[in-house]
């Protein structure tokens, strides 16, 4: 990625010198490294979408979202194009000053910063039954305790990694992160064929929709978010013209929501309406195939979360200090960001929920409704004239989303469990009978 500078107004911009011996690359290296960007940690919660929504409902709605992501990310390179803007940053603030900036700036540091609280849950839950494989160790052993297991990764990876200054340092894990995604593909449709046919579905497993839809709308735009990488994948193109934009985002896009399509159909339909937030918390701890996808889960995400923890950290000394930070700044700066997303993740356990609010919160106003105002902003046209028509109805769209979204996972939080049995995983019950009250 590359080096970036604050300008005198606060606004990040990609540094020119860095940016000028940046060799161009093809639409294809653009198009993996998009994929890249959007295939992450938030694939995870698919499965559960699927059960807030309905599978049918889900996969509708799944497309929905990828069409609005699709069209969104266009839309800000066109938007970029008419303001002369060559970030997401710089184009609100070229639009709608700095009250604007500041929002904008609100936005980017939750989701990074919401999304690193999600990490530390998931590393917990994943890597307590990881550990509970190894002779030895059993449910009641140290390693099997949830808060000492995230505390143990921050000290020894997340916080040291994270403390480093260029984030250039952390690129090569980027390639290995979406090979891991992969494998954890492969191992969900897997069991979908093998443990999937022994658990009996639960009441209207396969109903067209449910009442949750809006939350599973969080989780999907939290899972497809990407809005933050556009402008510098666009500059990396050897042409970067928006016929040429528009086509990597369209195969991007489109390879994305196939893989999450696929993921979320295995994960569903192997557990149900018994679907948690992690999925990976549906499966049996005795069960090896699904041990090394925790494995390579919860590796994936201790290398994902310096990358959110680099990302919070510049809006912050964007905003307070506008300037490059000091050394000790920028210890102390990373170990309060630290501290507080691992404070929090001990306090608060419920991934579902965590997934469902960073979506709405954060997710759904970076997708939806920023840059659809700026293009309507910067358009000549009026509001409901020509291609001004579909950006209005995205900001109507995003606004509900983003309200009832809110409004529904504060009233009516949804349950979940950490390292407990699945009642189908003891052998009287793998054949799915009803579990105990």
């Amino acid at each position: 990625m590359a080096q970036q500078q604050i300008n005198e107004e606060g606004t990040t911009l990609i540094s020119p010198n860095k940016a000028a011996r940046e060799s161009k690359g093809s639409m294809i290296s653009a198009s993996f490294n998009f994929i890249n960007s959007i295939i992450g940690s938030g694939i995870i919660g698919l499965p559960y979408a699927m059960n807030q929504a309905g599978l049918p409902f889900g996969l509708l709605l799944l497309v929905v979202v990828a069409f609005i992501t699709d069209y969104s990310i266009v839309l800000l390179i066109k938007g970029g194009n008419l303001s002369g803007s060559n970030s997401y940053q710089s184009l609100v603030r070229n639009t709608f000053g700095f009250p604007g900036f500041l929002i904008l700036s609100a936005l980017q540091f939750l989701y990074p910063f919401i999304a690193m609280i999600s990490y530390n849950i998931t590393v917990g839950d994943t890597l307590t039954k990881v550990f509970q494989r190894i002779p030895g160790v059993g449910p009641d052993h140290i390693f099997a305790e949830r808060h000492f297991v995230i505390l143990l990764s921050t000290f020894l990876f997340t916080l040291p990694i994270s403390l480093y200054r260029n984030i250039e340092r952390l690129g090569k894990v980027s390639f290995l992160s979406m090979v891991l995604t992969l494998i954890i593909l492969i191992i969900a449709v897997i069991r979908a064929a093998t443990l999937g046919p022994q658990i009996i579905p639960t009441e209207n497993a396969w109903v067209f929709a449910k009442w949750n839809t809006i939350q599973a709308v969080g989780v999907m735009s939290f899972a497809f978010i990407c809005h933050h990488n556009s402008f510098l994948i666009y500059t990396s193109l050897e042409q970067p013209t928006l016929s040429n934009w528009s086509q990597v985002t369209h195969i991007s896009v489109g390879s994305a929501l196939i893989i999450s399509a696929a993921f979320a159909v295995a994960g569903y339909s192997t557990f149900t309406g018994y679907t948690q937030g992690d999925i990976f918390e549906n499966y049996c701890r005795d069960d090896n195939l699904a041990t090394f996808g925790r494995f390579c889960f919860g590796f994936s995400i201790i290398t994902t979360f310096p990358l959110e923890c680099f990302v919070t950290r510049e809006v912050v000394s964007n905003i307070i200090c506008c300037r490059d930070l000091s050394k000790a700044e920028h210890v102390a700066l990373t170990m309060l960001i630290v501290a507080v997303c691992t404070a929090i993740s001990l306090a608060y356990d419920c991934l579902g929920v965590i997934l469902e609010l960073n979506g709405a919160l954060s997710a759904t106003p970076l997708i939806f409704i920023i840059p659809s105002a700026c293009f309507l902003k910067l358009s000549p046209g009026r509001w409901y004239q020509g291609e001004n028509r579909l950006p209005v109805m995205l900001i109507i769209t995003g606004l509900f989303v983003m309200i009832t979204g809110l409004t529904m996972t504060v009233i009516y939080p949804q349950d979940c469990s950490h390292g407990v049995e699945m009642f189908y995983c003891a052998d009287s019950n793998i054949t799915g009978t009803v579990p105990p009250e």
